[in-house]
């Protein structure tokens, strides 16, 4: 669960998708492609590749500040869709987690966390599923109170390299929707006043780590077994 602080603090991490690589809420098991052969799987495994993924990189190498005290409370929801044809699907699940979220205190759940293992591989069609979904979130009267951050396993900044490690602060091993209440986003702006530093540092971090100590952290699928 990374903090996504906002446009106007110059610093998303879940990220303003612009470029695609080069080439490049349910219950149940389904299939994805890992290292191009089909894979099984489960509801159970996205969430816990996912959280090894948020304890080992987001805290782990402090990429969010916030992100721990959330995680350490309880305050993390994680649901997975596991519809791997339409994109309709993962939208109403995604429109109903925007109002559960809405309709519970943030000591009971802060920020919410959907992963779809199963659609939406293409890194281009999710940055475009992610700008349809902005634009639902903000019709369905959202707007002001939530914010859509996002995450992608082939997530690439523009003018970078495919492999270029500063894309990894945007990676998770799943695509990922996060769901942020813009309360929290402005508290954790105030205790961290110059959060626009957070992703120059997070890009020394990452680039002292380099691409065999990211490996090393097994933050993909699967992840959590190994």
């Amino acid at each position: 669960m990374a903090v996504d602080l906002g446009r106007d603090a110059g610093v998303r991490l879940g990220g303003r998708l612009v470029r695609a690589p080069a080439g490049a809420g349910a219950h149940g098991v389904g299939s994805t492609r890992v290292n191009g052969k089909a894979a099984t799987i489960s509801a159970a495994q996205a969430e816990a590749d996912t959280r090894h993924w948020l304890e080992r990189a987001v805290i782990g190498l402090n990429l969010c500040p916030f992100a721990k005290a959330v995680h350490v409370k309880g305050q993390v929801h994680y649901v997975v869709h596991l519809g791997d044809d339409d994109d309709a699907g993962l939208l109403d699940v995604l429109l109903a987690e925007a109002q559960a979220l809405v309709d519970r205190p943030a000591s009971e759940r802060d920020t919410t966390l959907l992963m779809a293992p199963h659609t939406l591989a293409d890194f281009l069609d999710f940055n475009d599923f992610t700008a349809r979904a902005e634009r639902r979130l903000a019709r369905a009267g959202f707007e002001g109170t939530l914010q859509l951050a996002s995450f992608h396993p082939r997530f690439q900044f523009g003018g970078t390299e495919a492999d270029d490690i500063g894309n990894a602060t945007n990676r998770a091993p799943y695509p990922t929707l996060h769901l942020l209440r813009e309360e929290s986003i402005d508290r954790a702006v105030e205790a961290f006043p110059e959060a626009e530093a957070i992703f120059e540092r997070n890009i020394e971090t990452l680039e002292s780590l380099g691409r065999a100590g990211w490996a090393a952290l097994t933050v993909g699928v699967g992840g959590a077994s190994r």
